[in-house]
């Protein structure tokens, strides 16, 4: 698992970043993070099986129907829900796992680490994006 700055600056330098879990729902921070992604110039592709388009881009009901490369996995579901999002995160040779604030998985850790995958657990990219590389660096506290 990734803690320290220099690993989450590196993570933070891949640009395409699919969202599993992204709402259509302006309120909830899958919304409001990938938002911001788009805004500081990530490529985002959101993942929800009920939509077919949020933000103006394709949605897809899965990673493995994504047709293109994916660096960043950043999972906004229940910790209950994640692990088979890593297994396709495997599958389609992403660079990264990012769990968001709450969302935690140690199997899912261990599992994507020995996958050569770089894990984030626990923590929020917009708010870690702020802080080490934002256009603004902004002390943001929740997302």
């Amino acid at each position: 698992m990734i803690v320290d700055d220099n690993g989450l600056k590196e993570i933070l330098n891949y640009k395409v970043v699919a969202v599993v879990g992204c709402s259509l729902n302006l309120e909830r921070p899958s919304n409001r993070i990938a938002t911001y992604l788009q805004s500081v110039g990530y490529k985002v592709i959101p993942v929800n099986p009920g939509h077919p388009v949020i933000l103006g881009e394709k949605c897809y009901p899965n990673l493995l129907e994504i047709p293109e490369t994916v660096e960043i996995v950043n999972i906004f579901r229940k910790s209950e829900h994640v692990f088979p999002v890593v297994m396709d995160a495997i599958r389609i040779k992403a660079k990264a796992i990012w769990m968001q604030d709450g969302v935690e998985h140690f199997l899912a850790d261990e599992t994507a680490t020995r996958a050569g995958l770089k894990v984030v657990m626990d923590n929020c990219i917009l708010r870690e994006h702020v802080r080490l590389q934002g256009p603004y660096r902004k002390n943001i506290t929740h997302c």
